[in-house]
């Protein structure tokens, strides 16, 4: 059992720990689901976190705030248990964030369908020639008489090929650069929307290319203002970017609790490896890293939550820590265990491969330098 006190901290209320134990309880009964069909285990996993109420957090309706605290508390359990499960609920929360902060009544239905499970949301931002430079965009939306024609390509997009809604990033031109972008429901049955390719990856989850070849969305599809895109895409990612720190401290938590059995159980000499002072001193390292990657991450979703406009340097702090963190823990626990540690089918062989995408994917860890440093210089000047 990985420990729990850090629920007595007093970032949490009450409430954060009644969803903590119950989603404890269901992961116990539920978790790890079989990996071999991708697909057909995300589409399992979101039905099930559905019905179970545990996607209720994912969005926010109409009068409603997102409770970034409880959003993080469900990514880290769920990513102590199966990154699989962790990706199936982020991706509910992250494709319906801009509905949830900006969407219309008639765009919130869609929620309604994610935040039940019945229907999976994903986020198409990313182009092959613009990942962290958003900027960069390329994908075009011409408008046209009742609404918009959209082509381009996306990329690296999660949930790609299975999923029923994306909320879709294009250029229409109010402005050059960032200010030129607009932000779109877009129905995956939409007609000139092809999947181009099925990405394989190191951790196996579902990723896509899409082709996007005259594509027409109706005036009601646009979310928030034209030209806002990018305005709309950071505030989304201001939220959600802490709870990539909290799936990443998940798998640190769980990969520290793998160490602590195994250290316990393997012999040297006769003697169990947690005798010996440098393999305590390596718990030493990792328990100190877990940690502090949960003060950032669990300081950031508090401090979004008691009402910040922006967090955008705590989330920064919080993501950038608490994966880098998380990577050379578990890496730790891998060389703990000596040879059986890079087998396949090991729990942290399976741990270093999750681990890897989170200091890339919703700003990879250098990108969270730059905000870092030019938050902290605008505050100097």
């Amino acid at each position: 059992m990985s420990d729990s006190s850090f629920l007595n901290w007093p970032f949490f209320e009450e409430r954060h720990r009644v969803l903590a134990a119950a989603l404890e309880g269901w992961c116990a009964s539920h978790l790890p689901v079989d990996h071999s069909d991708v697909d057909a285990a995300c589409k399992g996993l979101v039905a099930a976190l559905g019905a179970a109420g545990f996607l209720q957090p994912s969005g926010a309706g109409a009068g409603e705030k997102l409770d970034v605290r409880s959003l993080c508390l469900i990514r880290e359990t769920l990513a102590r248990h199966d990154a699989l499960a962790d990706f199936s609920f982020a991706m509910q929360g992250l494709g319906m964030g801009a509905v949830s902060l900006f969407g219309t009544e008639e765009q919130r239905l869609w929620l309604e369908k994610t935040r039940a499970g019945k229907a999976i949301a994903a986020f198409a931002l990313t182009e092959p020639g613009s990942g962290s430079d958003v900027a960069n965009t390329a994908t075009l939306a011409e408008k046209v008489e009742g609404g918009y024609r959209l082509s381009g390509e996306k990329t690296y997009i999660s949930n790609g090929g299975i999923a029923d809604v994306y909320v879709i990033f294009a250029r229409t031109g109010e402005a050059p650069g960032a200010r030129g972008l607009s932000a779109f429901l877009m129905p995956a049955d939409v007609a000139g929307l092809t999947i181009a390719e099925r990405i394989e990856v190191i951790a196996p989850h579902p990723l896509a290319r899409l082709k996007l070849e005259g594509v027409f969305l109706p005036e009601s599809a646009l979310i928030g203002k034209a030209g806002e895109g990018f305005k709309l895409a950071m505030s989304v990612l201001d939220v959600f970017r802490s709870t990539v720190g909290a799936a990443a401290l998940g798998m640190a938590r769980r990969a520290l609790d793998e160490a602590l059995a195994r250290v316990q159980a393997r012999k040297i000499q006769g003697e169990p490896l947690a005798n010996l002072q440098m393999v305590q001193g390596h718990l030493a390292d990792m328990a100190l890293k877990v940690d502090a990657a949960a003060l950032l991450v669990y300081r950031a979703a508090w401090t979004k939550d008691q009402g910040a406009a922006r967090v955008s340097r705590e989330a920064a702090m919080a993501k950038l820590y608490a994966t880098e963190a998380a990577q050379e823990v578990i890496d730790a626990a891998l060389q703990l265990h000596g040879g059986d540690g890079v087998r396949h089918g090991m729990k942290v062989e399976e741990l270093y491969r999750d681990i890897r995408a989170l200091r890339i994917y919703e700003g990879a860890s250098d990108v969270q330098r730059v905000v870092i440093a030019r938050t902290i210089l605008g505050e100097a000047r």
